[in-house]
């Protein structure tokens, strides 16, 4: 094997590995945050779909617990679908970028 071909596979699997840190900290900065229509409760979800803010406003004082429970519910699970598009985006732009390597 000649140098020029060790310096092209040094080469190639150096821009694979900067591709796995763009993505790692591409999916760990993921954030999401979603609000009810009525914006009485916002969600906010990590990367993984995990919940890391929630936010309701005094006005939610009149609603009945299971109004109230399907809002958070439904709401949670907006911000977690958003956060899915977004870590979408960023294992599509991995799987491109490693086929152009």
């Amino acid at each position: 094997m000649s140098e020029h071909d060790m310096d092209a596979i040094v080469g190639r699997a150096t821009e694979q590995v900067n591709l796995l840190e763009e993505a790692l900290a591409g999916l760990q900065s993921i954030t999401a945050r979603a609000s009810s229509e009525s914006d009485q409760v916002t969600a906010e979800v990590d990367g993984n779909g995990t919940l890391t803010g929630l936010w309701m406003d005094d006005s939610i004082s009149s609603l009945d617990a299971r109004t109230l429970a399907a809002m958070i519910t439904s709401t949670t699970q907006e911000a977690a679908r958003l956060a899915t598009e977004q870590r979408t985006r960023v294992m599509t732009a991995l799987q491109e970028g490693f086929g152009n390597v």
